[in-house]
């Protein structure tokens, strides 16, 4: 680990809390260079839902690049834009009747995340834009505006301005209605506070603490958006592509965006990637007016087009939704059988996590975890939740071997002494 620590930025992360060097990786686990083998509930913080090198995929882009297949090309016409624009209304747009341009903002999430903030104050003349606490949404100055975390937002190293923040649902404690709180600053001519261009939200909050917002409390949300001219963004670039159960997380709460932001997984392979869905009302740019070098990852086009592959089958689904009720109910049984963990499950689907209000407690569950091979992180402002992100693609037999060390994990965190007994 010499060479990181000598040469490398201190902003480095995620290899202080993985301290090993990793060399290969196949579908839901990954090696180090002494070839010591981890179960991967990572998953690249949910840019790699369907594992590492899935097989289609990696076969579908090594053909590619044999062919001498174009790599860049910025927002020219190719024939990988065409399949995969086409596949992807044919899979995901068309059978859930949704009505969308696709935009290609740049590779990475904070792209579509600012291009979704630009579009919406310029659909509407406002600017300011209402996003919510403990919300992330990106490391780029807009992106920060809308983001909660207080460590990361002085990062920026400016003040981050046109932007109000409002209680996320049950931030305060269950019985609040933060929309109603919402919506008196919304129609009092005192509140201080201008009408917004757009509100953005994540359906379940990923670096924030893996809170899920009730279906009820979203379908809200789209309420005073469309009675007050609102934009409503549905930031899933985390928990969107099946993390949640569906292919996006807003689908049963029975809301339609005006905008959605995608990335992460949705270029299947972990390639950078990023879309922005449009109602076609509002897709009112000029030619040029939002650009980037590299929005033409004709790599990514491919990769992501094998990827909807799964969509297909509703049996893929099927299975999402069976194996999101283990993990969910495993760790509600870790919560009653180690009361020490003083524990609250979090999330939905394959977005999970035990929250715990003892300091540092969860980063000691993942590091125990580590040791014993399994890679996880925590989530939370104060890094108070264990997450669990497993591919959904994983196995029963991978799955059951992951959480069987998680409570391990979890014993060595909590009592030290009854691990030394059982080792």
């Amino acid at each position: 680990m010499s060479i990181f620590e000598t040469l490398e930025s201190e902003v480095r992360s995620y290899c202080r809390s993985f301290p090993t060097v990793f060399h290969k990786a196949r579908g839901s686990y990954m090696w180090n260079t002494e070839d010591k083998q981890y179960i991967d509930f990572f998953s690249g913080a949910g840019a790699l839902n369907y594992g590492h090198n899935d097989p289609v995929m990696k076969k579908a882009l090594i053909d590619y690049i044999s062919e001498d297949g174009i790599t860049h090309s910025l927002d020219m016409a190719t024939k990988q834009k065409a399949e995969f624009l086409e596949e992807f209304y044919n899979v995901i747009l068309k059978p859930r009747n949704l009505d969308y341009k696709v935009m290609f903002p740049g590779p990475t999430g904070a792209n579509t995340v600012e291009s979704a903030l630009k579009l919406a104050r310029k659909v509407t003349g406002r600017t300011n834009v209402i996003s919510f606490t403990n919300g992330f949404h990106g490391m780029t100055i807009g992106a920060l505006s809308v983001t909660g975390n207080s460590m990361k937002r002085k990062g920026a190293g400016i003040p981050l301005n046109h932007t109000v923040t409002m209680p996320y649902d049950n931030f305060v404690n269950d019985n609040l209605d933060t929309l109603e709180y919402l919506e008196r600053f919304l129609e009092g001519g005192g509140s201080g506070v201008d009408m917004p261009a757009a509100i953005i939200l994540e359906t379940v909050q990923g670096e924030g603490g893996i809170n899920a917002a009730r279906f009820e409390w979203l379908k809200k949300v789209e309420e005073i958006c469309r009675r007050f001219d609102i934009l409503l963004i549905i930031d899933d670039v985390q928990a969107g592509i099946g993390r949640t159960g569906t292919f996006f997380s807003f689908e049963k709460a029975g809301i339609e965006p005006d905008i959605v932001c995608l990335s992460k997984s949705i270029g299947g392979y972990g390639s950078p990637f990023a879309l922005t869905l449009i109602k076609p009302e509002h897709d009112i740019w000029l030619p040029g007016e939002h650009n980037g070098t590299f929005r033409g990852n004709n790599h990514a086009f491919v990769t992501a087009k094998a990827a909807l592959s799964y969509w297909k089958d509703e049996a893929f689904e099927a299975k999402i939704a069976k194996q999101s009720k283990t993990i969910y109910s495993f760790l509600e049984s870790i919560v009653e059988r180690f009361p020490e963990l003083e524990g609250k499950v979090r999330g939905r689907g394959f977005m999970v996590g035990i929250a715990s209000p003892k300091e540092g407690l969860a980063e000691k569950v993942a590091a125990e975890a580590f040791k014993r091979g399994l890679i996880m992180e925590t989530a939370g402002p104060d890094d108070e939740v264990f997450k669990l992100f497993p591919a959904l693609t994983i196995e029963d037999a991978v799955l059951n071997k992951g959480l069987e060390i998680l409570e391990d994990a979890v014993r060595a965190a909590t009592r030290p002494t009854e691990e030394l007994v059982n080792a």
